[in-house]
Parts: C-alpha cells; structure tokens; sequence
C-alpha cells in the first residue's frame, strides 16, 4: 500500500481527563506480580525452541458486533494447524476488552460470546475502557472491578456473570504484571482510565526493576513490553500520547534498559513504528487495536490542520507501515537460535465474507554481543 505519512503526530487540541485517573484495585498475587505461562498450561515445555501467540487490542463494541466476531473467528481458526510450532499457545488482549464501561453485564456479549470457541488462554492488559465507570450506572461499581474478576482472579473459577460460559477466570497476579514464557519476559502495563495514560510511581519504580530483571535473561529470552495507550500513532482520533512516551523513556533511561518490542492498542487500526535511539538502537512499537470495535481510526491526511507531526518528541521515529481500513490481528512467533531469539510478526486482516490473509510480516533479531561467548 502507499504510505502517506511517515511520522506520528500529536493532535492540535489535546484533552485534559485527568478527573478520571482511578485508585488502582489491590493485587491479588505477590511482588513482583509474574505469572509463569507453565502455571497456567502445565504442558509448556520450558526447553522449546518456539513459541507462538497472538496479540489483538480494542475488541469489544456496543454497537455493531459483527466485527468482533470475525476476528474472534479467524484467530480461533488459526489454533487448529498441522504444525503444532506455529500454533498460538496463547492470546494477549492489548485492552478495552469492553465498552464503553467496565461493566460486568456488557462481558457477555463482548467477550465471552465472540471468544467461547477460543480453545486457548486469554491474557489481557486493562484498557482505559475496562477502567472506565458508568456514571448512569444504577448499580455501584469501582474501578476494574469486573475486569479483576475476570482476569485477575485469586483462582481460576467460574464467573458468575458470564452467562454460563466454559471459560474459567484468569489468574494474572496485579492489573500491572510480567507473563514469564521460555522465550520471552513480556511486560504488561496499566495505563489507567485517561485517553493518553498515566502511571503511578510505584508502578513506574515497578517497571524500572522489571526491565533489570528481564534483560538479565537477554539474549536467551526477548524482552516485550505492552501498554494500552499507544505511544506514538499517526491517527487523527488519538495521535501520539506524549505522557505515555516520557513515561517509557524516562523508566528506559532508568533501568538502562530498552525492550525488543513495544505492543499496544487504543488506537482501531494497525501501525508499525520504527524509532531510532542515539545509540544505534532500534525498536519496533506496534498498534494492533483493531480487534472489533466497529469504528476503524484513521490516519491522518498531510496537512492535516487538526495534528502536529513536527515536534522535536517524534523527530526519531518513522512509520513504516499501517492498515486503517481492515479490522486484524498479530500472530507473534519467537524461535531459538545459536544466540539470541528470533521474533517473527505477522499481521492478518480480512475483508467482508473473507478468511485472514497476511498483511505484513517483519523480523525482530534478539542478539546482544555482550552475552555472547567468544570461541577460539
């Protein structure tokens, strides 16, 4: 496709929702809140040489569902496979499992429903719809209450307002967390109940630690880091969200500390960044938020009077590629190599009455030369 846009923007007018940042719920795990992927499928073999996933954001709609549906269905096709290596072990959920509040009465319909043939664990990050509350709602509620019940659970159960669906509540340790698999630490950020984000400071004193303890492991197993709240997007719905990009950069610079690859949604459509550090350095931030919601983000036009795409913040970062006119997923495959890893990305999409077809597929090599021993 022709790109008309290289660099993500900021829009001109930038809201200010402050008022809805919410008291984090209380974890139900232990510091430093991970969650082995082996604690929740026993047959994981902790020796393998891959591993595959799918990634997906944005998936619930009030309105018009047969969206979710589709993609809820071609993901779920794609676990049925003759190569078992390329099967998704698993999926992570980019956030906004519901909308437009995280009220447990709207589960049913946009996410047990779409997803009761899903034969596979579903891991999410909590969106800043999930977080929402309901001001109309005759019901009290607080925030993420549903979203905990339903994700991070003490125990894995049934939940009773799933109107009788087979899945069984998820056990993820904190509504902020690290899932831990053979190849790969993935990092999974709450970015609370705002449209551009914000993250408390113990959460950001959490994450500094978690990106030691994960690169600690490199380059046996890639570091991936997930946050709801799109840092840089080229849309004219969002645009880039520059606390969520200080935030990043600050904890980077903290730790010392950059990841292979940053995941999040927010944004309805799919975009793959490229940002350039001083030091050479080089990663992939990806927007897979297209997962469902009926209405599909557009890219901004050039000279677009409602965004700015020159400011010094976005200045090293390039757009290579998006779709904002199909609704799609990420099929994420990490491979053992000699030294390092191996992250494969493929990103589907379908058109009305149509099975997924491959949009795009890049490559992430995970090699870091100080880790690799020298032979004579």
């Amino acid at each position: 496709m022709t790109i008309i846009r290289r660099k993500p923007v900021i829009l001109e007018t930038l809201v200010d929702d402050a008022f809805k940042i919410k008291p984090l719920p209380t974890p139900n795990g232990k510091w430093p809140y991970r969650l082995k992927v082996e604690q929740i499928l026993p047959e994981t073999d902790m020796d393998t040489t891959s591993i595959s996933f799918h990634v997906v954001g944005d998936t619930g709609s009030m309105k018009e569902r047969n969206f979710q549906h589709k993609v809820a269905r071609e993901m779920t096709n794609q676990l049925v496979s003759e190569n078992k290596s390329c099967v998704p072990a698993f999926m992570l959920h980019l956030g906004d499992v519901v909308y437009n509040y995280g009220e447990a009465h709207e589960y049913p319909a946009q996410f047990f429903s779409p997803y009761e043939q899903y034969a596979a664990p579903i891991f999410a990050l909590a969106g800043n719809h999930d977080a929402d509350i309901n001001p109309e709602s005759p019901e009290g509620y607080t925030s993420l209450e549903a979203f905990m019940q339903v994700f991070c659970a003490k125990t894995s159960d049934k939940i009773v307002f799933s109107d009788g669906s087979k899945r069984l509540s998820m056990i993820q340790p904190n509504v902020y967390w690290t899932l831990v698999t053979p190849l790969a630490n993935i990092i999974c950020l709450y970015g609370n109940a705002t449209k551009y984000g914000f993250i408390t400071e113990g959460q950001e004193a959490w994450f500094v630690q978690e990106l030691l303890s994960a690169h600690a492991e490199r380059p046996q197993k890639a570091l991936i880091v997930c946050i709801h709240q799109a840092p840089y997007s080229a849309d004219i719905n969002h645009g880039s969200s520059i606390n969520m990009i200080t935030f990043l950069e600050r904890s980077f610079h903290a730790a010392g500390v950059k990841p292979d690859l940053v995941l999040s949604g927010h944004v309805h459509n799919y975009q793959r960044f490229t940002k350039q550090y001083a030091d050479g350095t080089v990663i992939p931030y990806v927007v897979a938020g297209a997962g469902g919601y009926a209405d599909l983000h557009r890219i901004a036009e050039p000279d677009n009077p409602l965004v700015i795409d020159n400011l010094p913040i976005v200045s090293q970062v390039q757009l290579e590629n998006y779709c904002d006119s199909c609704h799609g997923f990420l099929k994420i495959k990490l491979d053992k190599q000699d030294i390092g890893i191996l992250i494969t990305c493929e990103y589907f999409t379908f058109s009305d009455g149509s099975n997924a077809m491959l949009f795009e597929r890049f490559y992430i090599p995970v090699s870091y030369p100080e880790y690799q021993v020298s032979v004579p």
